[in-house]
């Protein structure tokens, strides 16, 4: 039988695939953190990958703007949301 993770390897989980991979695990993170069924360490460590989580998100996201700040030479448009 293997013997269980301790606390710093369950945190020392690999760098999410992509940004859509790592909203997906926030998700579910969440999710198990509201059910209320979590022991406390773990709720714990379930805190501090979703806040390395959301950190990494965000990150992408401004990353991304500022993409489109030099792709758009600095003056972002407003995006309705439809194709034009």
């Amino acid at each position: 039988m293997a013997a269980k993770p301790s606390p710093a390897e369950k945190f020392s989980q690999p760098m999410p695939a992509s940004y859509e991979a790592a909203v997906q695990e926030l998700e579910q993170l969440v999710a198990r953190m509201e059910s209320g069924q979590m022991p406390l360490a773990d709720m714990l460590l379930s805190y501090q990958r979703g806040a390395f989580l959301l950190s990494h998100c965000r990150d992408q996201l401004q990353a991304v703007e500022a993409q489109i700040q030099v792709l758009e030479a600095g003056s972002l448009k407003n995006w309705s949301g439809s194709a034009e």
